[in-house]
């Protein structure tokens, strides 16, 4: 079992920052990719970013430019979210893929205002 919990989400103006952080813990050597998704009302929840175990990195094209995920110690990951805009408004989820499945954090609210 995987334990996942996030921290970090807030409110925000236009334009502004805020960092996710993601803790791990129990079995995190069975962990292969890490990832941050995101869900706003009414919508399905949605990759914002992953990182693969060997370094491989991808961004959803709505925050190319924006967004940075990347690795802490012992499990720990992050997202670095930049030039927030009104649309990145959703609760955030930490996700850790290991052969078991699937693992979730219970999810961040970050509210971008206009």
């Amino acid at each position: 079992q995987v334990q996942l919990v996030e921290s970090g989400g807030g409110l925000v103006q236009t334009g502004g920052s805020l960092r996710l952080s993601c803790v791990a813990s129990g079995s995190i050597f069975e962990i292969n990719d890490r990832g941050w998704y995101r869900q706003a009302p009414g919508n399905q929840r949605d990759l914002v970013a992953r990182i693969a175990k060997g370094g491989r990195i991808e961004y959803a094209d709505s925050v190319k430019g924006r967004f940075t995920i990347s690795r802490g110690n012992l499990g720990t990951v992050y997202l670095q979210m930049n030039s927030l805009k009104p649309e990145d408004t959703a609760v955030y989820y930490c996700n850790a893929e290991t052969f078991r499945g699937d693992f979730w954090g219970q999810g961040t609210q970050v509210t971008v205002s206009s």
